[in-house]
């Protein structure tokens, strides 16, 4: 059962504030990176590259935390917990939307390489907001 992302969550996607997104290693270990997300409806959206950590992490175990930092108030976050479905459509896209909302600019990262683009899509399980 899903459950519904909150306006701060989004309030705060909105805003441009960076996630830090926490997956399980091999060894059960976890392993964190710091990303740019949105929304769509009550899902995360977060872009990577196959091939990555985070994104083999997510093949082998699609469970994920996801916390949302305020900028403006190092006390006030968001964690959002749930599972992960990964799919190549619209990657080029996602990372370009999420590029203009972080840096109000074209996103040139993948210029000139040969990177497959994963739109990891998290369905919200659990929350809590501070």
């Amino acid at each position: 059962m899903t459950t519904e992302l909150p306006q701060q969550a989004k309030d705060l996607l909105d805003a441009a504030n960076i996630v830090t997104v926490a997956t399980i290693n091999p060894d059960g270990g976890p392993q964190t990176s710091i990303l740019w997300a949105t929304y769509d409806g009550d899902d995360l959206l977060l872009s990577t590259i196959v091939g990555r950590a985070k994104e083999r992490n997510f093949r082998r175990d699609p469970r994920v935390s996801v916390l949302i930092h305020d900028k403006s108030n190092a006390y006030a976050y968001v964690e959002v917990r749930g599972t992960v479905t990964l799919t190549t459509d619209g990657g080029p896209e996602l990372i370009e939307s999420l590029s203009q909302t972080y840096t109000g600019g074209r996103y040139t990262g993948d210029d000139g390489t040969d990177n497959v683009r994963v739109v990891v899509r998290v369905s919200v399980d659990h929350v809590v907001a501070r």
